[in-house]
């Protein structure tokens, strides 16, 4: 996540967001300025009523300043309030945009820059650096352009008041403003490693929580608690210095304010003494000093956490700007016949992995099932995944019914084929909505002709609340076998012309699997299938066997025909840990 932060736009990539709402932005911007114009106004008036009253002014003189005194309060409080409610609703409406915008970068680069991140870290970014954007939005953007016209007109009127004044003010303008960055640099390094930090303690956490039944079974729950314990105390001595930097800052800020206004407070005294200022005009001139300095101050109390915002924006921009694992500019009519070809194709993962399919050519007519086997990293899958163009192929062509899956729009290739993966991922939904992912339009009795096929229908009956059952995380509430034949019903209910099934049936008991057969036989007609399988059962019945060996095809035809030739195929079914 460091590297990619690094390379990532800075904090002003945030703002092309903000176009779309202008109107909203002005109002903020307005409401902000009025709001400290007329806090600067009330309490001018207020010093000016103590100054009069001082020396000697009359109680029936002094009453319409009250009345304008409680009016600029009032107009304050409503403006403050109005400011916070549009700063706040803009925030939360472009946090909004940005934690979909982060998910659909993940989407759009899935799965490779996925498989690439730890999944706390991905959460981190759409959860707590998508928050943190809240200070930039509703604190940053119309603040600072109150903190330049506020001030400006509180100096002015400080000038009318008395020129000499202003003057010993005006030096401090750029000192106060300048503060939170004098250390930006190191600001900006101390954001990123914290909010890192941060990063990898919520992964550590996640997978804890996931790993907890293997943390368990192996004794190993104590020693990955002391894990946790020295990631968390890395993060509160990033939070510390994060935190000693800030204090100087604040430090600073605090001395530099005293000193204005001591510095007000002493000529005011000069210039009262020489008769240059009226006693009563005193307690005035104190108060604009103190209306030119607040909203400075007030914006860098936001400044100060510059560095974290930079580091979030960065985290958060390199994933909504990440290019597409596949580009998605196919213009080709979705083809009517659903053979499948694999010409001439070259593909590694990259990473230094090597090549793992190489020059592999495979004709798959309409209709036909053809089995993929051979040894762990032969190339199988990689197959399933360039046809599903999870990735593309380095060299040669996919195509289906003779157009290269290229040329297809992504959205219409994925609706030509359903898969049945091995790795089976539910969401803590109900079964009938799990089921549904293959069809979201599909009524309950499709679904459940879907898990009847699947063999799954009596099982979710027998569930607490049927169909309606939540799945839990990741299907947590189910057995292995129950997740895949929902995928079954799933991909059965997808009715696709093209369907993969990879190890399908790997966590099937044999009564189960053998009355999934038989409902595959009726799911697979008038279907291409492409079945990767271990299971001798699964691929004696296809209709065709094809071995791979290091990513090329070393052998293809029937089961017999190919244990009679005694090669590849024939050691691989005497392997158990291969084809079982």
């Amino acid at each position: 996540m460091t590297t990619m932060a690094s390379r990532a736009p800075s904090l002003w990539g945030l703002i092309p967001l903000v176009s779309a709402r202008k109107t909203v932005l002005l109002l903020t911007i307005l409401s902000g300025i009025l709001a400290q114009a007329a806090t600067a106004a009330a309490l001018s008036i207020g010093a000016w009523l103590v100054g009069s009253a001082v020396t000697g002014a009359t109680p029936a003189s002094l009453v319409p300043g009250f009345w304008w005194l409680g009016g600029l309060v009032l107009v304050a409080a409503i403006a403050r309030w109005w400011q916070a409610h549009v700063s706040h609703d803009l925030a939360f409406a472009l946090i909004e945009i940005l934690q979909v915008g982060i998910y659909d970068g993940l989407e759009r680069a899935a799965p490779g820059y996925v498989l690439g991140q730890r999944t706390g870290e991905l959460a981190a970014v759409a959860t707590a650096d998508a928050e943190l954007m809240e200070i930039f939005y509703a604190h940053t953007l119309g603040d600072y352009i109150g903190a330049v016209i506020v001030p400006l007109g509180a100096l002015i009127a400080l000038a009318a008041v008395n020129p000499w004044v202003a003057l010993a003010l005006l030096p401090f303008l750029p000192l106060l403003a300048s503060v939170p960055f004098w250390l930006a640099r190191r600001a900006g390094e101390q954001g990123r490693t914290l909010l890192t930090a941060l990063g990898a303690l919520n992964a550590d956490v996640v997978e804890g929580i996931q790993g907890q039944r293997e943390l368990a079974i192996f004794g190993f729950a104590q020693s990955y608690l002391h894990r946790l314990a020295v990631r968390s105390r890395s993060v509160a001595i990033e939070q510390r210095r994060y935190g000693s930097r800030s204090g100087l800052e604040q430090a600073a800020i605090d001395v530099l304010l005293a000193l204005a206004v001591l510095t007000a407070a002493i000529v005011g005294i000069v210039l009262v003494s020489q008769g240059d200022l009226p006693l009563a005009l005193f307690p005035l001139v104190i108060v604009l000093a103190g209306a030119t300095l607040a909203p400075i101050t007030e914006v860098t109390q936001t400044a100060r956490k510059l560095g974290e915002l930079r580091a979030g924006a960065a985290r958060i921009l390199s994933i909504i700007h990440q290019k597409p694992q596949v580009a998605d500019h196919g213009r080709q009519a979705v083809p009517v016949e659903t053979s499948v070809q694999f010409e001439h194709v070259g593909f590694g993962y990259g990473g230094g992995r090597g090549a793992v399919l190489r020059d592999l050519s495979l004709a798959i007519r309409p209709g036909e099932t053809v089995a993929l086997v051979g040894r762990s990293g032969a190339g199988k899958s990689t197959c399933a995944n360039l046809l599903l163009r999870f990735w593309d192929a380095g060299s040669g062509a996919v195509r289906i019914g003779g157009v290269d899956v290229r040329d297809l729009p992504l959205g219409a290739l994925r609706t030509l084929i359903a898969a049945v993966p091995q790795d089976v991922h539910l969401f803590n939904e109900t079964v009938a909505d799990n089921i549904r992912l293959g069809c979201p339009d599909a009524s309950q009795a499709e679904v459940e002709q879907a898990a009847r096929l699947a063999q799954a229908h009596d099982f979710i009956l027998a569930l607490p609340q049927g169909y309606d059952t939540i799945c839990g995380e990741r299907g947590a509430r189910l057995s292995g076998g129950q997740r895949q034949r929902l995928a079954i019903a799933r991909a059965i209910l997808r009715d696709a012309p093209i369907l993969i099934l990879d190890e399908a049936v790997s966590n099937l008991d044999a009564e189960n699997e053998q009355a999934l057969h038989a409902a595959m036989t009726e799911v697979r007609r008038n279907r291409t299938v492409l079945v990767v399988a271990h299971r001798l059962s699964t691929i004696r019945s296809a209709d065709r066997i094809v071995v791979l060996d290091a990513g090329r095809i070393v052998e293809e035809g029937r089961h017999e025909d190919l244990l009679a030739r005694r090669g590849t195929y024939a050691r691989l079914v005497a392997a158990p840990e291969v084809i079982a």
